[in-house]
Protein backbone atom coordinates (compact mmCIF):
# COMPACT_ATOMS: atom_id res chain seq x y z
CA UNK A 1 0.00 0.00 0.00
CA UNK A 2 1.26 3.42 -0.70
CA UNK A 3 -0.17 6.70 0.25
CA UNK A 4 0.03 9.61 -2.05
CA UNK A 5 -0.20 13.64 -0.86
CA UNK A 6 -0.11 15.80 -3.13
CA UNK A 7 0.47 19.68 -2.38
CA UNK A 8 0.70 23.52 -4.56
CA UNK A 9 -2.27 23.85 -6.25
CA UNK A 10 -3.56 27.21 -6.41
CA UNK A 11 -4.87 29.86 -8.47
CA UNK A 12 -2.48 31.58 -11.12
CA UNK A 13 -2.62 33.99 -13.80
CA UNK A 14 -1.94 33.12 -17.04
CA UNK A 15 1.77 32.90 -17.93
CA UNK A 16 2.61 32.13 -14.25
CA UNK A 17 3.80 29.61 -12.58
CA UNK A 18 2.82 26.76 -10.15
CA UNK A 19 5.05 23.65 -8.12
CA UNK A 20 3.21 21.22 -7.52
CA UNK A 21 4.62 18.07 -4.92
CA UNK A 22 3.87 14.50 -4.35
CA UNK A 23 5.26 12.46 -1.38
CA UNK A 24 4.88 9.14 -1.10
CA UNK A 25 4.87 6.77 1.41
CA UNK A 26 4.40 3.15 2.71
CA UNK A 27 4.96 0.13 0.74
CA UNK A 28 7.00 1.61 -2.50
CA UNK A 29 8.34 -0.43 -5.34
CA UNK A 30 12.14 -1.35 -5.16
CA UNK A 31 11.70 -0.07 -8.80
CA UNK A 32 9.21 2.23 -9.64
CA UNK A 33 7.76 5.58 -11.24
CA UNK A 34 5.55 8.26 -10.40
CA UNK A 35 3.86 10.73 -12.52
CA UNK A 36 1.50 13.54 -13.04
CA UNK A 37 -1.91 13.36 -14.75
CA UNK A 38 -4.77 15.86 -14.97
CA UNK A 39 -8.24 16.08 -15.14
CA UNK A 40 -10.62 18.65 -16.24
CA UNK A 41 -14.38 19.05 -15.37
CA UNK A 42 -16.58 16.51 -18.13
CA UNK A 43 -12.77 15.28 -20.07
CA UNK A 44 -10.88 11.87 -19.09
CA UNK A 45 -7.89 12.00 -16.79
CA UNK A 46 -4.95 12.38 -19.37
CA UNK A 47 -1.15 11.76 -18.66
CA UNK A 48 0.83 14.65 -17.88
CA UNK A 49 4.64 13.65 -16.66
CA UNK A 50 6.03 10.72 -15.49
CA UNK A 51 9.64 9.90 -14.23
CA UNK A 52 11.31 6.80 -12.63
CA UNK A 53 12.47 6.81 -9.24
CA UNK A 54 15.86 6.20 -10.51
CA UNK A 55 16.14 9.34 -11.90
CA UNK A 56 15.58 8.06 -15.64
CA UNK A 57 14.54 10.21 -18.47
CA UNK A 58 11.38 11.91 -17.95
CA UNK A 59 8.45 11.74 -19.78
CA UNK A 60 6.18 14.22 -20.95
CA UNK A 61 2.62 14.83 -23.09
CA UNK A 62 3.42 16.85 -26.17
CA UNK A 63 1.13 19.38 -24.87
CA UNK A 64 2.72 20.46 -21.81
CA UNK A 65 6.38 20.23 -23.37
CA UNK A 66 9.10 22.84 -22.88
CA UNK A 67 6.66 23.99 -20.33
CA UNK A 68 6.48 21.67 -17.28
CA UNK A 69 9.39 19.74 -15.50
CA UNK A 70 9.39 17.07 -13.24
CA UNK A 71 11.58 15.99 -10.86
CA UNK A 72 12.59 13.73 -7.90
CA UNK A 73 13.73 13.70 -4.41
CA UNK A 74 14.43 10.68 -3.40
CA UNK A 75 15.59 11.18 0.32
CA UNK A 76 12.21 13.14 0.78
CA UNK A 77 10.25 10.39 -1.55
CA UNK A 78 8.85 12.89 -3.26
CA UNK A 79 7.71 14.26 -6.86
CA UNK A 80 7.55 18.03 -8.11
CA UNK A 81 5.80 19.45 -11.00
CA UNK A 82 7.47 22.65 -11.66
CA UNK A 83 5.02 24.02 -14.53
CA UNK A 84 5.45 27.59 -16.23
CA UNK A 85 3.84 29.35 -18.73
CA UNK A 86 0.37 28.60 -17.56
CA UNK A 87 -2.72 28.84 -19.93
CA UNK A 88 -6.05 28.36 -18.92
CA UNK A 89 -6.00 25.57 -20.47
CA UNK A 90 -4.08 23.68 -17.93
CA UNK A 91 -7.00 24.41 -15.64
CA UNK A 92 -8.11 21.26 -13.74
CA UNK A 93 -7.43 18.68 -10.43
CA UNK A 94 -3.99 17.31 -11.17
CA UNK A 95 -3.26 13.88 -9.60
CA UNK A 96 0.07 12.68 -8.58
CA UNK A 97 0.38 8.65 -9.42
CA UNK A 98 2.54 5.64 -8.31
CA UNK A 99 3.60 2.60 -10.10
CA UNK A 100 6.09 -0.35 -10.81
CA UNK A 101 7.67 1.19 -13.57
CA UNK A 102 7.05 3.81 -15.93
CA UNK A 103 5.30 1.87 -18.61
CA UNK A 104 2.66 1.31 -15.89
CA UNK A 105 2.80 4.60 -14.75
CA UNK A 106 1.70 6.14 -17.79
CA UNK A 107 -1.03 3.38 -18.91
CA UNK A 108 -2.22 2.27 -15.48
CA UNK A 109 -0.97 3.61 -12.24
CA UNK A 110 -1.01 1.55 -9.05
CA UNK A 111 -2.00 4.27 -6.82
CA UNK A 112 -3.25 7.40 -7.08
CA UNK A 113 -2.98 10.59 -4.68
CA UNK A 114 -6.17 12.45 -3.97
CA UNK A 115 -5.76 15.55 -6.29
CA UNK A 116 -5.30 19.31 -5.88
CA UNK A 117 -7.04 21.97 -7.77
CA UNK A 118 -5.30 23.85 -10.23
CA UNK A 119 -6.95 27.53 -11.62
CA UNK A 120 -5.43 29.51 -14.44
CA UNK A 121 -6.79 32.61 -15.47
CA UNK A 122 -6.66 34.89 -17.85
Amino acid sequence: QVQLVESGGGLVQAGGSLRLSCAASGRTFSSSAMGWFRQAPGKEREFVAAITWSGFSPFYADSVKGRFTISKDNAKNTVHLQMNSLKPEDTAVYYCAYARNLAVVIGSPDYWGQGTQVTVSS
